[in-house]
């Protein structure tokens, strides 16, 4: 048990406490040698809190050390082998239903040989339920039924079939969090105190708020029935109830859901704010300090709630296990340590955990008007990718519906688009884990030109709008809405444009096709040890890829879509149909030419830049795949 007589580096060594402080320095832009030494290490938590008495309050140390000490065990520290799965070596393909093609669902089926073509195993289908669509289906009005515009459940159950006809598997959205206020269960709640669904949602009595914690998406996170004298909790918009997952009837409903679909064919699910559903039952005020770093009042109260690992541990248990389901989990604020605890095979609890703290740099947020340095990237993949020593697994990503595009936050003006693409391509598809890749990053989709607030759907980029505009200009909140909105995201997929590129040899797409025949040419990209190298050059990420005797063979092949042969020249040594068990791969960040740090005569099997041929220095973002002899 950890408490304020417990030493600095006592924290660090706990798997929650590390992660905090990771988070502190990462949203205050420090280094971590202010906390990973001796001096301040030995430092005990009341003397910080005297120090800092004038900015950090009480309430925030008695929060930080309630987190730690609900989580006392430790990730194992002995390294061993990864076991084998068929998730490990797929190729994971996000579809976001109302943008990626007309004709819903059966828009989708059709364009099912289009995802083979390119290489993919998986597809996760973000969320098709009924919907009134307040914040794109992520407020599910039905968990049984399919959103009209979408289509039917015959639609969906023709998808299905149609994925698994093709070797390729389906990982639906699933929404465990909150349901609409148009949900069944939160209209009974709402017209009868008595309902046994008022259970199922966290109303509290009160002429005044229950506490200040605040919504995502702008303003407090309660709303208010007046003729009640009561409040409910959104953690999201005022149509997203969040639900009470210490209440038993509604957690056996969620698992009967979950096995219902699993019934039809669904192969798992990625679990939307998995990480939000235990909250504690007092519900204590947020802290304000906390508040001031994260934007968002309360957190420290609900990321990582009293039950969390409890109630996940028995999702798994009821539905998922029984099927053998795949699991992903989108876990907003967890860091590397607490992932661990998540994804670790022998907790039970999730096979994967998106974490999301490379999607922008160091004292920054998706809100702020900055060109992200890929250099960052070097710093967190050497730090994050080997943590779990074989104990979890990694999600590979730079794109998803709720973020922009990282082509633009990197390269805003758009000189470098294709090279960029390319080179986050490489590194996604040679890196340690499973590969994420969002509809339109095989074509270097950039972020949208929006020119007024008008154009702007997205539920949270308009309450943030609203709130921003009682400090600044409507010129200066919009700039900042630009600057983030989740709309970037969820502009329709430029078909013409995909068709142009399936027929340049040296295009983006053409690229991904070569790059997912070379992952599937050797488990060291899947398996292998990986060893960063030339740390201290720290514009060039560069590592070695490496299979052994004592790393596994591999699961059975999810038999997705076939290696693409490049005709043209994107391989300056031809067909990447390479077998081999050693790799060396090296990616200058920065648009200044840099030195190789290559091995003397390795063969290059992949460069995104075209037609020369590799020298000693690397130009602007260029990314070059060797082979070992």
């Amino acid at each position: 048990m950890l408490t304020l007589k417990s030493k600095l580096r006592d924290v660090r060594a706990h798997p929650i406490g590390s992660d905090i402080i990771d988070k502190l320095l990462f949203l205050l832009n420090l280094p971590s040698w202010l906390i990973d030494n001796p001096i301040v290490g030995h430092l005990s938590l009341n003397t910080l809190r005297i120090l800092t008495g004038q900015v950090v309050s009480l309430g925030f140390f008695e929060a930080v050390l309630k987190l730690f000490n609900a989580e006392l065990e430790k990730p194992i520290a002995t390294p061993v082998p990864p076991a084998p799965a068929w998730w490990k070596e797929a190729v994971f393909y996000q579809i976001y239903p109302s943008s990626f093609v007309e004709g819903g669902l059966r828009g989708i089926l059709s364009k099912l040989d289009y995802l083979k073509d390119l290489g993919v195993d998986a597809v996760w289908l973000s969320p098709v339920y009924d919907s009134p669509w307040d914040d794109n289906g992520y407020d599910v009005r039905d968990y049984y039924k399919i959103l009209p515009r979408f289509g039917t459940m015959d639609d969906m159950e023709a998808l299905i079939s149609g994925l698994h006809e093709r070797g390729m598997k389906l990982v639906m959205d699933l929404v465990l969090n909150h349901t609409s206020d148009e949900h069944m269960w939160y209209q009974a709640a709402v017209k009868d105190k008595a309902s046994p669904y008022r259970e199922f949602y966290f109303f509290r009595e009160s002429e005044e708020l229950p506490n200040n914690w605040t919504s995502f998406f702008g303003g407090p996170a309660w709303e208010r029935y007046g003729e009640q004298g009561a409040w409910a909790l959104h953690l999201f918009s005022r149509k997203q109830m969040d639900l009470n997952w210490a209440c038993p009837q509604l957690r056996e409903e969620l698992y009967k859901m979950a096995r219902w679909w699993l019934d039809k064919g669904v192969d798992g699910f990625r679990l939307d704010v998995v990480n939000l559903i235990s909250k504690p039952v007092e519900m204590p005020e947020g802290d304000p300090f906390i508040g001031s770093l994260s934007g968002y009042i309360g957190a420290e109260h609900f990321f990582h709630g009293p039950r969390l690992h409890e109630f996940i541990e028995e999702l798994r248990t009821e539905a998922f296990d029984p099927y053998g389901a795949f699991s992903v989990g989108e876990t907003p604020g967890i860091g590397i340590q607490m992932g661990r605890m998540f994804s670790d095979a022998y907790r039970r609890q999730l096979d994967l955990v998106f974490l999301f703290d490379h999607l922008e740099t160091p004292g920054h947020t998706r809100f702020d008007d900055y060109r992200y340095k890929a250099t960052y990237l070097k710093t967190f993949f050497a730090k994050y990718l080997n943590a779990d020593l074989g104990h979890g697994w990694n999600a590979l990503f730079f794109n998803n519906h709720d973020n922009p595009r990282m082509v633009s936050k990197i390269d805003p003006d758009g000189t470098y688009v294709e090279l960029l693409a390319k080179m986050l391509a490489l590194l996604q598809l040679t890196l340690r884990g499973t590969p994420f890749l969002y509809q339109g990053d095989e074509i270097a989709t950039q972020n949208q030109k929006f020119t007024s607030i008008d154009q702007i759907q997205d539920v949270e980029s308009l309450g943030l709008y609203a709130e921003l505009l009682k400090t600044m200009s409507p010129e200066d909140a919009f700039k900042r809405i630009l600057a983030g909105t989740r709309d970037h995201a969820r502009a329709p997929l430029d078909w013409d444009a995909i068709e142009r590129q399936r027929k340049d040899a040296n295009s983006v797409w053409r690229f991904y096709g070569a790059l997912i025949a070379l992952r599937r040419s050797s488990l060291a990209w899947i398996y292998g040890t990986l060893e960063f190298l030339s740390p201290t050059d720290k514009s060039v990420l560069c590592f070695r890829r490496c299979l052994s005797a004592r790393e596994p063979v591999g699961a059975q092949p999810v038999g997705g879509g076939r290696p693409v042969v490049v005709d043209g020249p994107v391989g300056v040594a031809g067909s990447v149909g390479v077998a081999g068990s050693s790799f060396y791969v090296e990616a200058n960040l920065t648009p200044q030419k840099r030195k190789s740090h290559a091995p003397v005569g390795a063969e290059v099997l992949l460069c995104n830049y075209t037609g020369t041929v590799p020298s000693r220095v690397l130009k602007a973002y260029e990314a070059r795949v060797y082979r070992l002899s």
